[in-house]
């Protein structure tokens, strides 16, 4: 299964440290070898970088690993193709806009059984169920709340609505953000570390790399990173369990719930 990555925090942060782990896994620690790709939240814009080539031995890849882009939120993945063939419209994470906010959108599973009805106002450009999925959650929250975005509290509820009956049929880990927050799904294997003061040393585990977080951060800074896997091997990650779906917000948990698999029932457009 693909890899995922994300960062969330109270002020802009780089993801280099992080990254330079997580590259190593799409292709020289890891097999997920089929593309990657990376989204920095840059105020109202959005910074997305993708390539098809295995990440490990990517240019682009490298280019993030020593550009310091500072975000609030980010979102990056690897991929392991499971449904559509190897290509850049089938690269991860995947970008539309809505209630004039961009939001991005990168899964880690397979939902094969899942074929929604699609009304038009978002459409997939590739052949994958992970962009199929992002468009018909767009459409949902479209219908739901018509043109008026909900507060973050009332997009959490209706996330976990349209969640937990997709968490029945099969794999479904997925990270989302519209720029404000970022929510992430748990189907089989995510974890996640709040890093905040007092900020000590950490060693990445795919990588001999270590860096002294107090020597980069001040004493207000809070970043929560989530991963499929840990990405350090000295720093007390939190394991998510299987089938529950939380929010990230200014650098810490806000909210979570458990998201229990449930019968597939008919969810076309809604």
């Amino acid at each position: 299964m693909c890899q995922l990555l994300g960062m969330n925090c109270n002020v802009p942060t780089d993801i280099c440290f992080s990254f330079t782990g997580f590259q190593k896994r799409g292709g020289a620690t890891d097999v997920h070898a089929d593309g990657w790709g990376i989204a920095f939240f840059e105020g109202k814009g959005v910074r997305l970088f993708l390539d098809p080539q295995p990440s490990a031995q990517s240019p682009v890849a490298e280019l993030v690993r020593n550009y310091p882009i500072r975000s609030l939120n980010v979102i990056a993945h690897i991929r392991k193709a499971t449904q559509g063939i190897v290509s850049l419209e089938n690269t991860h994470p995947f970008q539309r806009e809505l209630w004039g906010q961009y939001w991005v959108f990168a899964h880690n599973g397979n939902l094969p059984q899942f074929q929604p009805e699609l009304d038009g106002s978002f459409l997939p450009v590739g052949d994958t169920d992970s962009e199929r999925i992002f468009c018909w959650l767009l459409q949902s929250l479209r219908s739901r709340f018509d043109d008026v975005p909900p507060a973050r509290e009332a997009l959490f509820d209706a996330l976990h609505e349209l969640t937990t009956p997709l968490a029945g049929m099969g794999i479904f880990n997925y990270l989302l953000s519209n720029g404000d927050s970022l929510f992430a799904h748990c189907s089989t294997e995510l974890s996640y570390i709040v890093r905040h003061a007092p900020f000590a040393t950490a060693h990445l585990k795919d990588e001999d790399v270590m860096v002294d977080f107090s020597e980069v951060t001040t004493p207000n800074d809070r970043v929560a990173v989530i991963a499929t896997q840990p990405l350090t091997d000295n720093e007390p990650w939190i394991t998510m369990p299987p089938g529950s779906l939380w929010l990230f917000h200014d650098g810490e948990v806000v909210a979570h719930r458990l998201t229990l698999p449930s019968p597939f029932k008919s969810l076309s457009g809604s």
